[in-house]
């Protein structure tokens, strides 16, 4: 089976064609009632009208059509050939070593490659969003209007944790769309896309929300819109409209096994892009607030192990030293339950915010730290390169936990620059959990361990499960174990 891939819908290079045949009906309002194929013209007519109508989309799509791009990159990939390759002239020619000498003769070196992607217009004199994906590396960008104008774009700036990039077209009397919000929108809302999937110019899509604020491995900083609309590579960059025609987000990825649309798409909300996007357009690069910290979800098992009544917040598995979060006494172990006052359910939704804060300006949280509620100010640093730390679920003193392990020489101890026990052999709920041999195990339920018999005390007086602090490599993270009433 091939795994789940997380895919841009962009077309990296070369023409694409597509033909195919399915069946089309207009996009007006429809009874939600079975109508037989072979049914008289006459007898559908006089059906009984239904209580419930589908959207009509054409009226949004005649007033933001126009104001939707298709947009063409072309970048300039040097040649993977040791040697000069010159199409028609054979090696064994004499013309070959001709070209080969004077390389002016015949341009090489570099290939052309063509992608495309979507975008609309913000502003009439010529602003337009897409992804920064869509323009990353490009050197030729082509903005082509409905109209079939074509402008040479300029890129005012790209932001790839947000995944937004701003352009520039020379041009006035634009036609824009209207920006709304994504916070207002419900799940189970009707939805539609705009772009150009494979090439296919202003087509038009349509789908629900089916969830918000959704955490993808490669958007730390995005609480993506996952909606059903049909979006494929092309329609990357192009806008996402609720059922008063206003953009509540950027379409910009899809959850697919074989790189087409699956009914899992993601969109960028557009109050984030639109945060983005004035930074972009007066400083040139996004300034990020940053806590200086390492989070991770709060399952289920974690949440009985630090005694939280129910899962919910951040857990904070590792403190930058003299960072943010470090002069604020935060630590490790702590679950971050507010941020300003705001709840934080998932600990995705703690990044964004924390980004959206600018450096410098302080701020409250609001921990749980073993069962006791805390509340710390923060001053918020400033993000100067997008760090996100990957959570691979990792796999731990033989006994309850099944875990072998022993202190760290001075040498491994001042080379790891932390204090814990390293991991000889991992069996039983450890190794069940992830725990593998050469992890070094740093504290039980928040509680820093310095010696085996510290580690069965605190083992001894857990319940059925036991939260694990694991430096493995560079990252750290807390593993729940399951340890049930194994004795040992």
């Amino acid at each position: 089976m091939k795994p789940n891939v997380l895919v841009r819908s962009l077309i990296a290079a070369g023409v694409i064609s597509a033909v195919g045949a399915g069946a089309f009906s207009a996009g007006h309002w429809f009874p939600q009632q079975a109508v037989a194929a072979n049914a008289p013209v006459a007898a559908i007519a006089a059906g009984p009208t239904a209580s419930a109508l589908l959207p009509d989309f054409t009226g949004i799509v005649e007033r933001n059509g126009p104001a939707v791009v298709n947009i063409s990159v072309t970048h300039n990939v040097k040649s993977a050939a040791a040697m000069p390759q010159f199409p028609g002239v054979d090696p064994d020619s004499p013309f070959f070593e001709f070209f080969r000498r004077f390389p002016g003769a015949v341009p090489h070196g570099a290939e052309p490659e063509r992608g495309m992607g979507s975008g609309f217009i913000v502003s009439p004199d010529g602003l337009v969003l897409t992804n920064a994906h869509v323009v990353e590396g490009a050197s030729e960008v082509t903005v082509k209007l409905t109209d079939r104008r074509e402008f040479r774009a300029k890129v005012i700036g790209s932001d790839k944790p947000s995944d937004v990039a701003v352009l520039k077209i020379d041009a006035s009397g634009l036609p824009t769309v209207k920006l709304g919000s994504s916070a207002n929108e419900k799940v189970g809302e009707w939805v539609l896309a705009i772009g150009s999937p494979y090439g296919f110019e202003n087509s038009v899509t349509s789908g629900i929300v089916s969830a918000k604020s959704r955490s993808l491995p490669d958007g730390a900083y995005i609480p993506f819109i996952q909606t059903d609309v049909a979006v494929n590579p092309g329609n990357s960059g192009g806008p996402l409209f609720n059922m008063r025609g206003e953009v509540i987000g950027i379409n910009a990825q899809i959850f697919s096994r074989s790189g087409g649309y699956q009914g899992l798409s993601f969109a960028v909300p557009i109050e984030l892009a639109v945060k983005v996007k004035d930074q972009l357009h007066q400083f040139g690069k996004v300034n990020r607030g940053r806590l200086g910290v390492t989070i991770q979800e709060v399952n289920q098992q974690l949440a009985n192990s630090f005694g939280l009544k129910r899962p919910g917040g951040a857990l904070v598995a590792a403190v930058e030293e003299n960072g943010p979060a470090d002069k604020a006494g935060v630590k490790a172990g702590d679950v971050i339950l507010k941020f300003n006052g705001q709840e934080i359910s998932n600990s995705s939704e703690l990044p964004a915010q924390v980004a959206d804060m600018k450096p410098g300006t302080r701020a409250t949280l609001e921990v749980s730290r073993n069962g006791t509620m805390r509340q710390l100010e923060v001053t918020v640093g400033e993000l100067k390169a997008a760090k996100m730390a990957a959570a691979d679920r990792p796999a731990a003193e033989h006994g309850r936990l099944g875990l072998a392990v022993r202190p760290l020489t001075p040498e491994e101890r001042q080379q790891a620059g932390a204090k814990g026990l390293v991991v000889e052999e991992a069996s039983g709920p450890a190794a069940r959990a992830g725990l593998r041999s050469g992890d070094l195990l740093l504290a039980v339920n928040g509680t820093p361990i310095q010696s085996v018999e510290q580690l069965r005390t605190l083992v001894g007086k857990s319940g059925k499960t036991v939260a694990l602090l694991i430096q493995r490599d560079e990252g750290k993270i807390f593993i729940p174990v399951d340890i049930g009433d194994n004795q040992g």
